[in-house]
């Protein structure tokens, strides 16, 4: 049965691309946390896209007007997305009953005024247990068996071709990002020795704290303080050396694949290793504390799944 469930969560996304848009928004009034005359707080779904794409049939942007409607009435206008989440992530999503608002909110992301709490299930233990990684952060080209498209205007030149019979899409090799770290030890004396900075990377900051450990995994909360693509899930595998439960996408370092579980998690999760690629990832956004007038405080309960990996791993945070 578990092994039955695990597989289902990793269809899910594939489900949600074949339900009808106005299904869909249904779904996301379910999921609504929080509004008033200004915002609507919705706890996104695992599996769901923010925004279209090659392939991508159903997102949260698209079914925005349907829900508005839903929500206030035939007359209402579309809302409007303020920040993005990444397809597996899973937690509170905030939007904006209007144009005005949406632009106020983005700059205080921009500014980073905006207060941003995840929490993650890692493979192992962060040492020390609490800090602050900062890390520069770059995009670069790794090695997988899967086929991969993109839009065209988005391909690196010289490394991607026209995708035949669809110009829009163009057939190249996959990209991660990665950390560019400025500092390396050198090996005559183990000192820290400042390297030449990589012109592409960006800056990214990632304040974590470990909220509970057992079963080689952890509990962490963490907080974003630069808003770079991917940053808590590269920050956690490459810096810490403790990747993601579920993260296929960041658990080797030159490539793309299934990620190794170690066998006490598999015990507890009573999956097999040939099924940890359904593992579904476990980052949720928990928090975030938006300075609107007053502070508003927006807080997701994580999804049943996470709730019931916690339990299965026994991670209780509460007697720490």
């Amino acid at each position: 049965p578990a092994q039955r469930r695990v597989r289902e969560l990793s269809m899910l996304s594939k489900r949600l691309q074949q339900v009808h848009p106005n299904v869909l928004a249904k779904m996301l009034k379910q999921a609504t946390v929080y509004q008033n005359e200004e915002i609507v707080v919705i706890n996104k779904p695992y599996g769901l896209p923010v925004h279209g794409g090659p392939g991508v049939r159903n997102c949260v942007t698209d079914v925005l007007p349907v829900l508005a409607k839903m929500l206030e009435n035939m007359k209402a206008e579309p809302l409007h997305l303020c920040h993005r989440l990444d397809k597996e992530t899973t937690g509170v999503m905030v939007l904006a009953r209007s144009k005005e608002v949406a632009e106020k909110i983005r700059l205080l992301f921009k500014t980073r005024q905006v207060e941003k709490i995840y929490w993650a299930i890692s493979l192992g233990d962060p040492d020390p247990a609490e800090g602050i990684v900062e890390i520069p952060i770059v995009e670069k080209e790794v090695q997988s068996h899967q086929s991969h498209y993109k839009v065209r205007a988005a391909r690196p030149p010289g490394l991607a071709l026209p995708f035949p019979g669809n110009p829009q899409l163009t057939l190249s090799p996959p990209f991660q990002m990665t950390l560019a770290p400025n500092y390396r030890l050198s090996p005559e004396d183990g000192r820290a020795v400042r390297i030449r900075k990589n012109r592409n990377a960006e800056s990214a900051v990632t304040r974590y704290r470990r909220l509970a450990s057992s079963s080689a995994c952890s509990l962490l909360e963490l907080q974003p303080i630069t808003g770079v693509k991917h940053q808590i899930r590269v920050h956690l595998a490459y810096g810490l050396g403790c990747p993601i439960l579920g993260d296929h996408k960041y658990s080797h370092w030159s490539k793309l694949a299934p990620q190794k579980v170690p066998a006490v998690v598999l015990r507890r999760l009573k999956l097999e290793q040939s099924k940890a690629r359904h593992i579904p990832l476990h980052l949720h956004a928990y928090r975030l504390s938006l300075p609107l007038g007053e502070r508003v405080d927006l807080v997701c309960k994580p999804p049943l799944f996470f709730q019931k990996t916690l339990q299965k791993l026994e991670l209780d945070f509460t007697k720490d």
